[in-house]
């Protein structure tokens, strides 16, 4: 929200300059965003009336014009002017010989200098609004009332010397929606004085009354209106209303406009001015119904339906309850009579109706958080009164119809535990002067607890409050006004003992460096997913649905963080990238009976954590020295080797996201705890992918455990490296062939490796021949011939009897 500052201080001016106001606004909760000055700098800029206005003798499009500018100049200046409103009588902005305009685009101050134009010589400048920098308007000169004193100069007239405010509210600040409730607010915070509400005191000279039946109490608990007879709707706005709605980022329109948007910016009170001669008979208050069809103020036509509030005539629709007019009755320059209009509504009948239309108002976005139904007499005076002072009228008896409006129960807060959440031992007495300030209505009581008794403040919520209904919404209230500034910053004083990491476990940030190691970015995606990822991804018929999603596409928890991570290879595919390699950490969410109910725990629910990856594009950055490749699954699955405890396995498996014969079951002890392998090519489609990438997802509880570091001596005696290749059966695979050799090899076996698998001539068909390399060295003695052939002979014996592996010849 915008407003002036000076519009502000107008309701309460404590003795703060700018920025401390700023600071103390936004330290209490009214995130002050932006204060910029009214008006950029400018000097020598006065009040100036043309007396006479005349053709250029040398150009069509020009006026000579003399301009009386007080006591700068004894005789009126000569000065050129190309605006089309140029003419005697009127006063506007006249820029003097040796005035600084604002900076042009090229950030420079423009001097004014005796000029001659078309042979005429020009001294000074008229200037509009756009070359004051107050506006964008530059479609002539910026007419000055009547009553300008001519002379004046034009920062003081025109209140330039003035800061404007940008705020950034918090949902539940709808009282803050008015710069009468910010003032509210800076008299809570800094004792200043509160200058009383605006008000209006109108005269009944008519005896009409419009009448209206509400007929939807669940939308609309209180309804006035006033009708007003004789306007003049081409009366200008004044000076100083027109000001103060510029300031606050407002275009003036029409008095009857204007009047309307300054007092929802003063009280927070949206209003609408019905064109009373384009109303048919009396207005109904309801809720919409299928197949009625409204052109609003906009322009746009849309369709009604049962869950949106209107108000109709005996003919049509004529207006969206609480968001928008329609454009049937509004007002024009040729309106006379009008019907002013005021109510309360139910902000669960508001909310949400805007965006289903696509647009937002002010007046929807206050009333869907919650409008004061008390002042609506009030505030309904205040907007005639001024229709009345400035369009002229005559206005008939207030028509005001309470049908349901809410109940404010009182509630509790006892001091002791705002004491304690607080941290800071506020006195009894201060609190109660901190609700005092706020308007807050309290009483001191005694109340009931579970050690005995306990000292309370007693509050009934206000009416314009709607963010008041639980204790800690008291305690938050006395937070702020005493000042965060005031909290001391203190050292926790419980005692923190420091335990040594066990070395057989790894952290999850050792985890997430180790994979960043790896050339790994991270994400953080939802835990709640789209049903569809659920249900055709991962084959979850039956996904744990939320009771109230946050939109319909994140309406189930996760049960793999595969998907989200294709989602972000999506997202950066579509904006150019060529290689993207991420990773997350993160819990997944599996249906579970023998879980129960604990702390951190939901019945039925299991959430283990999950390490998930996915590599897509180019296996390295392209360079000069690699040639351009895409990553695979070998790519993939050697980043892995480098987390996986030793004695893990793959082993090829099918899972519903993955390529079935590019992917890999990974177990470890004869439990599964994760997967490997490329996505499935029908998934491709859905994630508009033009090549396969390739995705691991592991149990985080597996990979935390290591084993401790054992101390092996290095061996001066020499390596021996025996070769062997073995035939087999394609169904083996090379993990159970070196399982099988590793547990017949005596102790100097060092190691056992695959180098190579050959397929084709020469063998038997549905063979294979798998070359593995044995590795033997002793730490203490040179190994003999007869040792070293044993040893092969030990681990053939045991292969060719597990496995049915001969030597190939």
């Amino acid at each position: 929200m915008q407003f002036s500052e000076s519009w502000l201080r107008s309701f309460c001016n404590p003795s703060m300059t700018t920025d401390e106001l700023a600071h103390a606004l936004t330290m209490a909760g009214l995130e002050v965003e932006e204060v910029t000055p009214a008006a950029p700098p400018f000097t020598k800029i006065v009040v100036g009336e043309i007396v006479t206005r005349e053709k250029h003798p040398n150009a069509d499009k020009l006026s000579l014009c003399t301009v009386n500018v007080g006591a700068h100049a004894a005789t009126p200046l000569q000065i050129v002017c190309g605006a089309p409103n140029a003419r005697a009588g009127i006063k506007i902005p006249c820029a003097l010989v040796g005035a600084e305009l604002p900076p042009g685009e090229d950030g420079k101050p423009f001097l004014i200098k005796p000029v001659k134009m078309r042979g005429v010589e020009s001294n000074g400048m008229l200037c509009s609004a756009r070359e004051l920098g107050i506006s964008t308007d530059h479609a002539g000169l910026l007419e000055l009332a009547a009553d300008a004193p001519i002379g004046a100069d034009i920062r003081e007239y025109l209140s330039l010397n003035d800061s404007k405010f940008l705020i950034k509210l918090t949902p539940n600040k709808a009282d803050c929606l008015s710069v009468y409730g910010v003032a509210r607010e800076v008299h809570a915070i800094t004792g200043a004085p509160l200058a009383p509400a605006p008000t209006g005191e109108v005269k009944a000279t008519l005896a009409d009354v419009l009448p209206v039946k509400v007929l939807a109490p669940d939308l609309c608990g209180r309804f006035a209106g006033r009708v007003v007879r004789g306007v003049n709707a081409k009366a200008s706005t004044p000076a100083w209303m027109r000001e103060r709605l510029e300031k606050s980022g407002q275009r003036s329109i029409t008095a009857l406009v204007d009047i309307s948007n300054y007092v929802m910016l003063e009280l927070g009170r949206p209003t609408h001015v019905f064109d009373l001669d384009k109303v048919h008979g009396g207005l109904e208050v309801r809720w919409g119904k299928a197949g009625e069809t409204l052109k609003l103020l906009n322009g746009n036509t849309v369709e009604l339906y049962d869950k949106v509030g209107v108000i109709a005539d005996d003919h049509a629709v004529e207006s969206l309850a609480g968001i928008m007019g329609g454009d049937s009755t509004a007002v024009s320059l040729d309106t006379q009579n009008v019907y002013v209009e005021a109510a309360f509504w139910h902000p669960l009948a508001i909310q949400g109706r805007g965006r289903r239309y696509n647009f937002s108002t002010d007046a929807g976005h206050r009333f869907e958080r919650g409008v004061d139904w008390e002042t609506i007499p009030a505030h309904l005076d205040r907007i005639c009164a001024l229709i009345l002072e400035i369009c002229g009228g005559e206005a008939g008896p207030l028509d005001d119809q309470t049908v349901n409006v809410p109940t404010r129960k009182p509630v509790t807060m006892r001091i002791a535990r705002a004491q304690k959440v607080i941290g800071v031992p506020v006195s009894a007495d201060e609190m109660s002067g901190i609700f005092t300030r706020l308007g807050l209505p309290h009483r001191r009581s005694v109340v009931e607890s579970t050690g005995g008794t306990d000292e309370a403040i007693i509050v009934t919520p206000p009416s314009y409050r709607f963010d008041i209904e639980i204790e800690e919404d008291l305690i938050e209230e006395i937070a702020r006004i005493y000042g965060f500034d005031n909290i001391p910053a203190l050292p926790p004083v419980a005692r923190a003992a420091m335990h040594a990491k066990r070395e057989s476990t790894r952290s999850l940030h050792e985890l997430r460096a180790a994979i960043a190691a790896a050339d790994y970015f991270e994400a953080i995606n939802y835990s709640f997913v789209d049903e569809s990822w659920e249900r055709e991804l991962l084959g979850n018929g039956n996904p744990i649905k939320l009771l109230n999603p946050i939109a319909s596409q994140m309406a189930v928890m996760r049960t793999s963080l595969i998907p989200g991570l294709l989602a972000n290879i999506q997202y950066n595919a579509s904006h150019k990238a060529d290689r993207v390699r991420v990773f997350e950490l993160g819990k997944v969410f599996l249906r579970d009976k023998s879980v129960t109910d604990g702390e951190l725990a939901v019945a039925g629910i299991a959430q283990p954590l999950r390490l998930a990856g996915a590599a897509w594009g180019g296996a390295v950055t392209e360079q000069w020295a690699s040639a351009k490749r895409a990553v695979d699954f070998f790519d993939v699955k050697a980043d892995l080797m480098a987390l996986l405890p030793a004695d893990v396995t793959f082993a090829a498996g099918e899972h519903p996201l993955l390529h079935p014969g590019r992917s890999a079951q990974i177990a470890q002890g004869g439990a599964t705890i994760g997967w490997i392998g490329e996505l499935h090519p029908k998934h491709l489609t859905k994630f508009e992918l033009s090549s396969a990438p390739v995705v691991f997802e592991l149990d985080v509880a597996a990979l935390q455990q290591c084993p401790m570091p054992v101390h092996v001596p290095v061996s001066k005696q020499p390596l021996v490296r025996r070769d062997m290749a073995l035939v087999v059966a394609n169904s083996v695979n090379s993990d159970a062939l070196t399982a099988s050799l590793r547990e017949a090899a005596p102790a100097f076996v060092r190691a056992v490796e695959v180098f190579d698998v050959y397929r084709g001539a020469g063998l038997p068909e549905g063979k294979k021949s798998v070359a593995i390399r044995v590795l033997m060295q002793d730490t203490e003695r040179t190994l003999a011939d007869n040792e070293i052939e044993g040893a092969c002979q030990r681990m053939l014996d045991n292969v060719q009897q597990q496995h049915g592996a001969a030597l190939r010849a």
